[in-house]
């Protein structure tokens, strides 16, 4: 059975290692990165079929930064981008982003990574933020 492999980057161990705890009881496979540069290396050495991953982090690139390379890079792969310190715009959220602000439920996420994840027309984009459930 395919199991679809979701990368989180998330600067804040703790929060990290929730969302992972949540996503692997769902049945996805987990990838950790701390911040943008190590998610990079991950996406360039393995397939991964989302990314999550929060705005501020530390180094040279944060979470939207890390958005816009996907974007350029493997546009059809859906991001979910999420932040507590900044609301994003849909004109702000590259490709097959959505952006949901913290805190939020693990149960917001999951759906929003099934919807994102669900096979879409070769021209679909996805620019929104994702409602309050």
């Amino acid at each position: 059975m395919y199991q679809s492999t979701v990368l989180i980057v998330e600067d804040e161990p703790l929060i990290r290692m929730m969302l992972a705890d949540v996503l692997v009881d769902e049945g996805y496979r987990v990838v950790e990165a701390g911040h943008a540069m190590a998610a990079i290396a991950v996406l360039a050495a393995q397939d991964i079929d989302a990314v999550i991953t929060d705005i501020d982090m530390p180094g040279a690139l944060g979470g939207l930064d890390l958005a816009q390379h996907i974007s350029a890079c493997r546009r059809r792969l859906p991001v979910i981008v999420t932040s507590g310190g900044h609301k994003i715009s849909a004109a702000e959220l590259p490709g097959l982003a959505r952006f949901i602000p913290k805190p939020y439920e693990p149960e917001r996420i999951l759906r929003t990574l099934l919807e994102l994840m669900a096979p879409q027309p070769a021209n679909a984009t996805s620019f929104r933020e994702v409602g309050a459930a």
